[in-house]
């Protein structure tokens, strides 16, 4: 398990970048939120940053700076290059609930703009790329919190 959490982590890094450009979901129409007919994180977060830049801070941090972060101190705790990783473990597991946030509030706005019969959207697989790393990092959390607590070799 120590070497698979590992590479999740390393896989982590590389992906959460495509995710953040990756379309989240596609309308028929233009959705005032978001500014467009495709939504990605990124072009969220700058349509945001035009008119709201509290809820643009709120979704950058959350969708891509405690994700991101997350992931690479989990690479210092699984590398042994983090003083304390028991610590470091325990803001990583608050931090990763927390990431999850932006994931259930766009699934939301897709259910509401079904429900009300406003237009047609259909989800796109940048939200199920985005969602499966975020549990990625879950599990890595918990993987790595194991494999520390059970003294195993993490260098």
């Amino acid at each position: 398990m120590p070497v698979l959490a590992k590479g999740v982590t390393i896989g982590l890094l590389v992906l959460f970048p495509v995710a953040w450009l990756a379309p989240l979901a596609e309308a028929g129409f233009a959705m005032p939120l978001f500014g467009g007919e495709r939504i990605s994180i990124l072009s969220g977060v700058l349509e945001l940053a035009k008119s709201d830049i509290f809820l643009c801070a709120v979704v950058a941090v959350f969708a891509v700076l405690i994700p991101y972060m997350k992931a690479v101190l989990l690479v210092g705790a699984q590398f042994g290059h983090l003083g304390h990783p028991e610590f470091w473990l325990k803001i990583l597991n608050a931090a990763g609930k927390l990431s999850m946030a932006d994931v259930f509030l766009i699934a939301i706005y897709v259910v509401l703009i079904k429900g009300i019969g406003f237009g047609d959207i259909e989800v796109r697989w940048g939200l199920y790329l985005f969602t499966m790393l975020v549990l990625a990092s879950i599990w890595a959390t918990w993987a790595t919190a194991r494999m520390l607590r059970s003294g195993a070799d993490h260098g």
